[in-house]
């Protein structure tokens, strides 16, 4: 077989092609194959990543123009409108004329100003090559050897662009010609093709759109010319070979309906073979005990390879085997494709869209109806090996593309169907064959990618779905396998789940496990039917809502085989945010995704909790808010003497009021994007605000009571820039480094999954931390000042009475100044430990 078939050959008997051997080892191996009497070259396994096969050599049915002699009256107008070109490459299929050896213009681009503008000609030396010259306005490239004028068919690609004026020409998918000067950009040079011109095809326009003359005429058939705006590179032109159309830049695309076609010359619709990539795959060469390279597409033995727990594993199964799946199976498909019984000795069978159609309606028939709906592990193989034989079958033009959709309607329904959860015993006993259900993914990643030619301007997308597992192809393709299937095998299959960098603290709880615990999603981005890489934000709900760490972790796929399972990793993805019922996800790349839950023994509060909790505060900051206001009014009406003290309350009564009226209304606030992030940045303000002033407030305190450095005026001036200063500053740099990420997903605060969040735990952490040094310097200097007060009013009291004055020296500021200082927030940090502290921290903060 050629190397794509025999490593799909290998991998669906759950094998690998065979691997090279050690250079120990090569000499001996090479022996014992010619023992087996191989000999010549044998396929290898690529080492360095898979091969993807392309669509090569598939059926293209296309419109032929057939321009049959030299003439001065055949020709083709392109119905297309060109802009300016400042590159271009226009490619096509061609087959020419040998009968003559005079010029021939393939194609000619005309505008007012200049009637040569883009032009190539070509014709036959009398060495029997084919030479081409490109012409861009008037300038004339030297004509060159492209390929034979052996009357096959040949495709050709030119490209041009403005900057340095270089040219390309490209034949069967090899650059034939290249060099630059053409047109290069200079003084007096033109800038790049004009727009608005006339295209014609098969002829030397010596007037706009006309006056044409034999000698000069295309004579051959041509056919899937395309002009794009831009150069295209060396593999783009090999999938343009290979008819795959490169849709970005596209200019002009061929078809009929843009096609304005002399009466004289002939329109045939011809089923076009199209040529294959030219690629070479590695192989051992038997008997020299060396390695060499072959065609892909050439016919050469191979061998499978079996790891030695996985053929031990495949033997029991096959022993162990009832074969009542297979056979039941095998009897309702009578004509269509048999599944084999032994793994091993099953012959290659061809499979099309209906053989694959009439297979899965079987399979899914009998699954759907089994009396024990638990599977055999030889059942599961066998099911399996038909999943992957589908999922290779290539879809050829002029097939009944409406066998799509039931095709992937029964493939998802089997797929459901195997995943059940009372089949995770069979998916462990083969383990070794099948490393986990994550080759289901994989498989149905091939599978999707058939529904393309469904897709039409009409129908935009396709959505196929049975109860938890689900396909959606668009030119994103995605699939989600719900937490009935996928998942618990992914938990009960054994060895299956392999975890990589799944390392988080346990924060003094009990761990228990770390499970799956959301849908798995898998997307794709494709681009001219090749897949490519682009990042990817995606939110999964959680099964559950448990107290857990939650990480984001991908699955990528051992690309070697789907049967190699998978392992789960954090690589190129983080949280962006986290949630008890969802985690959003970041990832820079496409692959499977998923959410893994570490789970502890403390479970999440309730939303019965969570509802007492939110009511708490709302009362407790009313509360707090009416005392506060009272307590200002107070101030300015009862005539309190003015003071450095009175006036650092009253800026830190003020603050705290603000704060605490917004934060009860922020709720309000979160359904309007700019009123939230303006609210944000007001609570982050006035609470920044608040404990600046809380700062002051133990400033004050030392002043008065353990030293005094300043006058009156200038620490005043001091505390003004603390309390109110520092905040806007604080704020200011924030929104100016961090404008894009302050605010949080769901409620009108920071954002406390990036590092904004620390724009105010920091400060406050420093201030809660220098006011504890203030308050524990001022009890004891008060605890020092009350024991001589003792002593020198009553010297003859007894211990017990002096302890007791201590002990209320002591209590008497703490009670008084945690408040006054902010040190009741130092309970904040402890929610996180038990619920009991979120009561304990709406309680006293209400009362501060």
């Amino acid at each position: 077989l050629d190397w794509w078939h025999a490593d799909r050959y290998c991998e669906q008997r759950f094998a690998q092609l065979l691997f090279e051997p050690q250079d120990s080892d090569q000499a001996s191996f090479s022996k014992l194959l010619q023992s087996h009497h191989i000999r010549g070259s044998v396929w290898l396994n690529e080492r360095d990543g898979v091969l993807h096969k392309p669509k090569w050599r598939r059926d293209h049915i296309v419109p032929v123009l057939v321009f049959r002699d030299k003439t001065d009256t055949k020709y083709v107008k392109v119905l297309s409108d060109f802009p300016a070109l400042p590159a271009v490459t226009a490619c096509a299929h061609l087959q020419w004329d040998t009968r003559t050896q005079e010029i021939a213009t393939i194609f000619s681009y005309a505008v007012p100003t200049f009637f040569n503008e883009f032009q190539l000609r070509g014709f036959v030396d009398e060495e029997g090559f084919v030479r081409f010259a490109l012409i861009v306005h008037g300038h004339h490239s030297p004509y060159l050897p492209v390929f034979r004028a052996d009357g096959q068919w040949h495709h050709f690609c030119v490209t041009w662009q403005q900057e340095n004026g270089t040219w390309s020409i490209y034949a069967d998918g090899k650059r034939r010609a290249s060099a630059s000067g053409l047109c290069a950009a200079g003084l007096s040079a033109p800038q790049a093709i004009y727009s608005q011109g006339t295209f014609i095809i098969g002829q030397d326009q010596d007037s706009l759109g006309g006056t044409f003359t034999e000698k000069e005429s295309f004579s051959g058939n041509i056919t899937d010319l395309h002009i794009w705006q831009k150069v295209l590179g060396a593999e783009q032109i090999e999938k343009v070979r290979s008819c795959w159309v490169v849709e970005q830049d596209l200019v002009f695309g061929w078809s009929s309906n843009a096609l304005e076609v002399e009466s004289t010359v002939q329109e045939v619709t011809a089923q076009f073979l199209c040529p294959g990539p030219v690629e070479e795959c590695r192989v051992f060469e038997v008997g020299s005990s060396g390695f060499s390279y072959a065609s892909c597409l050439q016919s050469l033995p191979f061998i499978c390879r079996y790891r030695k727990d996985a053929y031990w594993q495949l033997k029991k199964a096959q022993l162990e085997s009832s074969h009542s799946l297979i056979s039941r199976v095998n009897m309702l498909a009578e004509r269509t494709v048999q599944i084999p019984e032994n793994v091993f000795t099953s012959d290659v069978q061809d499979m099309n869209l209906s053989v694959a159609l009439g297979a899965l309606d079987v399979l899914a028939t009998v699954l759907r109806k089994r009396e024990t709906p638990v599977l055999e592990s030889s059942d599961l193989l066998a099911v399996l090996q038909l999943l992957k034989q589908v999922s290779d079958v290539e879809v050829q033009e002029g097939e009944e593309l409406e066998m799509l959709e039931p095709l992937g309607q029964y493939y998802v329904e089997v797929t459901e169907l195997i995943l059940g959860e009372q089949n995770i015993e069979t998916w462990s006993s083969v383990s070794q064959v099948i490393r986990g259900p994550m080759a289901i993914v994989e498989l149905c990643n091939r599978m999707v990618s058939h529904l393309a030619p469904l897709l039409t301007a009409g129908r935009t997308k396709v959505t196929i779905q049975h109860r938890n597992v689900g396909l959606h192809r668009v030119t994103v393709k995605n699939m989600w396998f719900g937490y009935g299937s996928l998942q618990r095998c992914l938990s009960g299959a054994g060895s299956s789940a392999v975890f990589q960098d799944v390392a988080a603290s346990d924060g003094g709880q009990k761990y228990l496990s770390t499970t799956v615990g959301t849908a798995v999603i898998s997307s794709t981005l494709l681009s001219d039917y090749q897949e490519i890489s682009t990042s990817v934000r995606y939110r999964l709900q959680h099964r559950v809502q448990w107290m857990v760490i939650s990480m984001c972790f991908l699955c990528f796929l051992l690309h070697v085989s789907p049967d190699a399972g998978g392992m789960w990793s954090t690589a190129g993805c983080s949280v962006v945010t986290s949630l008890p019922d969802s985690t959003a996800c970041f990832c820079n790349h496409t692959t499977n995704f998923a959410v893994l839950l570490q789970v502890y023994e403390m479970q999440q509060t309730t939303t019965k909790e969570e509802l007492t909790l939110q009511t708490l505060t709302f009362i407790g900051c009313g509360v707090s808010f009416c005392a506060l206001i009272v307590t200002f009014i107070l101030f300015l009406a009862v005539g309190v003497p003015k003071s450095e003290r009175t006036t650092v309350h009253k800026n830190l009564i003020f603050a705290l009021a603000a704060a605490e009226a917004l934060l009860m209304f922020s709720e309000l606030a979160k359904t309007n994007q700019v009123v939230c992030f303006t609210v944000t940045a007001f609570l982050h303000l006035f609470f920044m605000a608040a404990f600046s002033w809380m700062l002051v407030e133990g400033l004050l305190l030392w002043s008065k009571v353990v030293a005094v450095n300043m006058s009156e005026d200038r620490r005043m001036k001091f505390y003004y820039v603390t309390g109110w200063g520092l905040p806007v500053v604080i704020v200011g740099v924030t929104l100016a480094t961090s404008f894009n990420k302050y605010v949080a997903d769901n409620h009108c605060w920071l954002n406390v999954q990036t590092n904004v969040i620390w724009a105010f735990v920091g400060p406050v952490l420093f201030i809660l931390a220098v006011n504890t040094f203030v308050l524990f310097r001022v009890v004891m200097v008060t605890v020092s000042s009350a024991r001589r007060r003792s002593k020198m009013l009553t010297p003859n009291s007894s211990l017990e009475n002096q302890i007791g004055i201590q002990i209320w020296a002591t209590a008497k500021p703490i009670l008084v100044l945690l408040p006054v200082l902010g040190l009741t927030w130092v309970c904040g940090v402890l929610v996180h430990l038990s619920i009991i502290w979120a009561y304990v921290f709406i309680v006293l903060n209400s009362l501060q």
